[in-house]
C-alpha cells in the first residue's frame, strides 16, 4: 500500500498547489490515498465545509487539523457529517468530532490519527503519551495501516512520539511549524518518521505570510496585518509504502513539488 501526505495547506496558495500537484503524484506514486493537513486552509486561519469539498474534490481521502481546528465556527457541526475530516484525538471528548478514521480503497483499509502537542501550542488537551496507545488499539483491529500526524512545536516532542509509537503504526509525521525537515527515516521497529512534512502554499514568504509585515511586526512589536504570500508556490509532503499484512513501512519519500504558475489570490 502507498499514500501521501502533504503538509499544512495554508489559504488558497496551499489549496491550488494541492489541485495541481495531486495529478502529478498519481502519475509518479501511484498512491492508494492522499491525506492532508488543513487546518490553514481558510485564509490560513481553520478550515470551512466548502473548502473541506473543495480538498477532497481534489482528491483527497482525510483532512487532518490541529490548533486552528475551531477558528471557524462553521466547521463545528460539518464534523458531525464528514467523518474524514478528523481533529486532535487529545481535545475533550465533549468537543466535536473524532480523532481518527479508517478509509477504505482499492481494496484496502487505512486508518488515520491526528494528535495535538502539549508543549508552546495553546490548547489545553490530554497529554498523547498516555491517549493515544489505547486508540491505536482501537483502530488496529480494523486495520494494521495507520498514519499518525502530530501537530506539533517542539521538534524533541514530535521525535519522542514517533520513538514511542515505533513498532505500533506505520507512520508518525509531524505538521505545524510549515518548515519541512530533512530527518525522513524508518524507526527499528518499522515505523516512517519525519518531524515535518513542510506546507502547502506560497514559499517566498515565511511560513506561508508575506515577509515584509512578518519583518515589521519582529522590529516593532506592533501588531502587523499578516497577508498571505502569493509566490513560489509548492506542495511538501511524504510518500510511504507500507506493508499490508505487518503494516510496517518499507519506504519514506520526501518531496517539494512546485506549482510553475498559479491565479491563487
Amino acid at each position: 500500500m502507498r499514500f501521501v501526505f502533504m503538509g499544512d495547506v495554508v489559504g488558497e496558495p496551499g489549496r491550488e498547489a494541492v489541485k495541481t500537484v495531486v495529478p502529478r503524484l498519481e502519475e509518479r506514486y501511484a498512491p492508494d490515498f492522499f491525506i492532508v493537513n488543513g487546518e490553514n486552509s481558510a485564509g490560513g486561519s481553520g478550515l470551512t465545509p466548502r473548502l473541506a469539498y473543495e480538498l477532497m474534490r481534489s482528491k483527497i481521502d482525510v483532512i487532518t487539523m490541529g490548533d486552528h481546528t475551531w477558528d471557524q465556527r462553521e466547521i463545528m457541526p460539518f464534523f458531525a457529517e464528514e467523518p474524514r475530516v478528523i481533529r486532535p484525538m487529545n481535545f475533550p471528548e465533549s468537543c466535536p468530532g473524532k480523532g481518527s478514521v479508517v478509509v477504505q480503497g482499492n481494496g484496502l483499509k487505512f486508518g488515520v490519527i491526528n494528535a495535538l502537542g502539549l508543549t508552546f501550542m495553546g490548547p489545553t488537551v490530554d497529554n498523547p503519551f498516555l491517549v493515544m496507545e489505547a486508540l491505536i488499539e482501537e483502530v488496529r483491529k480494523e486495520t494494521p495501516m495507520i498514519l499518525v500526524d502530530f501537530h506539533a512545536e517542539a521538534t524533541s516532542e514530535k521525535i519522542a512520539l514517533g520513538r514511542f509509537l515505533d513498532g505500533q503504526v506505520s507512520c508518525v509525521v509531524g505538521t505545524h511549524t510549515h518548515v519541512q525537515t530533512a530527518d525522513d527515516t524508518i524507526l527499528p521497529g518499522g515505523t516512517a518518521y519525519l518531524t515535518d512534512a513542510g506546507f502547502c502554499g506560497a514559499h517566498d514568504s515565511v511560513i506561508g505570510r508575506e515577509v515584509d509585515a512578518i519583518i515589521e511586526r519582529n522590529r516593532t512589536s506592533m501588531p502587523v496585518r499578516m497577508k498571505l504570500a502569493q509566490q513560489g508556490v509548492q506542495a511538501d509532503g511524504i510518500l510511504v509504502e507500507v506493508d499490508e499484512n505487518t503494516g510496517q513501512a518499507t519506504r519514506i519519500e520526501r518531496f517539494q513539488e512546485k506549482v510553475v504558475s498559479t491565479e491563487a489570490g
